[in-house]
């Protein structure tokens, strides 16, 4: 493994920022969504709730615990779906989920992803993918909890 090329992720300013200063942490009172994920091997959870005004994603927080991509990616995560449908939430979902699954020689369109597109760089470890994935489970659990 590239020691330098994984050292860049972590100093990558969106990724930084993020852990250090995640986005969406306090509790809300009412909620209409609960989806948790959390990844045995190592211990890292994500934890969401999500406020609807009709079909609308009004709120979000999350809290979470584990490493900085992890967390980053949770951050990244709740500011990305507020203000979108539950069904732009989970197209957006799909969309992330497929691109960071694409092998590193494979364009991804970092448009569509926006700020998101700062996590694309861990494809580079395979090992870390799980950890950049794993907001994106608790949020597809909270989405599939939706009657």
């Amino acid at each position: 493994m590239d020691r330098t090329k994984i050292d860049d992720i972590y100093r990558d300013r969106v990724i930084l920022d993020h852990c250090r200063n995640p986005r969406n942490i306090s509790p809300i009172e009412h909620y209409d969504l609960l989806g948790d994920a959390v990844n045995p091997f190592c211990g890292d959870e994500v934890h969401f709730q999500i406020g609807l005004s009709d079909e609308v994603i009004e709120n979000v927080r999350f809290t979470g615990d584990g490493c900085a991509i992890n967390m980053a990616s949770g951050s990244l995560l709740s500011e990305a779906v507020k203000g979108l449908t539950t069904e732009e939430a989970s197209e957006l979902s799909i969309k992330f989920v497929e691109s960071m699954r694409k092998s590193i020689d494979q364009d991804v369109d970092q448009q569509f992803i926006g700020e998101l597109s700062a996590l694309i760089s861990v494809r580079h470890f395979p090992v870390r993918i799980k950890c950049a994935l794993l907001a994106w489970s608790a949020l597809e659990d909270a989405l599939s909890t939706k009657a």
